[in-house]
C-alpha cells in the first residue's frame, strides 16, 4: 500500500480543503466502479493518488491563465480531464467512444459536483469545439495526438501531453509533419517522464 493518501496529495498540491473532498468523491467513484469496469491498471489502485491524481494535477499550473476551454481526448476513467475541471478549468470537454465509461464519468463528475461535458464519440466526430488546450494520457504517438487536437486548437491554443522516455522519438518523428513550438517540464510522478507542451501547431 502507497503512503502517498489524499494528505499528501494536498500538501503537494496546495488545493483547498473543498477541492480535496471533491477529488476524494471522484475516489471513492472509482474505486466503486473499477469492480465492474476495468477503468485503471488494478495495480496502480493503491497508488491511485499519485499514480492518478497527482499526476493530473500536475498539469494544472502548466495550463495559461487566460484558457478557459479544455478538451480531454480519450478520457477513459477522467484523467487528466476531470482532475482538472475539479480543480478550476471553466469548460471542460471529455471525449471517450466507450458508453461504460462515459456512464462512469458523468457519475463521477456528478459525486464531485464538477461541470463537465461528456461526448461519448469518437475523437474525429466531435466537432464545433474551439478549445485554449487539448490533453491526452498514455493514448497514442504525439504526431497522432496533434492531428486529433489540431481541428480544436489549431494554432492558436496548446496541448499538454505526459510522455515517457521515448519522447525524443516522437519528437523527431513528428517533425516530419508538424510545425510546432514545444516546451518539455519534469514529470512530479514518473522520474522518466516529461510532460510536452505544445503550441504553435501547424502541418508541414
Amino acid at each position: 500500500m502507497s503512503g502517498f493518501d489524499a494528505a499528501a496529495f494536498q500538501a503537494e498540491t496546495g488545493v483547498s480543503r473543498e477541492t480535496l473532498d471533491r477529488l476524494a468523491a471522484y475516489d471513492a467513484t472509482l474505486r466503486k466502479w473499477q469492480p465492474k469496469i476495468n477503468l485503471v491498471g488494478p495495480s496502480t489502485l493503491p497508488d491511485a493518488w499519485r499514480r492518478h491524481f497527482l499526476d493530473s494535477a500536475q498539469l494544472f499550473p502548466l495550463i495559461p491563465e487566460s484558457a478557459r476551454v479544455l478538451v480531454d481526448l480519450g478520457s477513459g476513467a477522467g484523467f487528466p480531464g476531470l482532475v482538472l475541471a475539479i480543480m478550476g478549468v471553466p469548460e471542460v470537454h471529455l471525449v471517450e467512444s466507450d458508453a461504460r465509461k462515459c456512464a462512469f464519468l458523468r457519475e463521477a463528475a456528478r459525486a464531485a459536483n464538477a461541470k463537465i461535458t461528456v461526448h461519448n464519440k469518437r475523437i474525429e466526430a466531435v466537432t464545433g469545439i474551439e478549445a485554449d488546450v487539448v490533453t491526452a494520457r498514455a493514448l497514442a504517438p504525439l504526431s497522432e495526438l496533434l492531428a486529433w487536437a489540431h481541428p480544436f486548437i489549431g494554432n492558436r491554443g496548446a496541448t499538454l501531453f505526459p510522455k515517457g522516455q521515448n519522447v525524443a522519438e516522437e519528437l523527431t518523428d513528428t517533425t516530419k509533419y508538424w510545425k510546432m513550438r514545444t516546451e518539455r517540464f519534469d514529470s512530479r510522478t514518473d522520474p522518466t517522464g516529461t510532460i510536452l507542451r505544445v503550441s504553435g501547431i501547424d502541418r508541414v
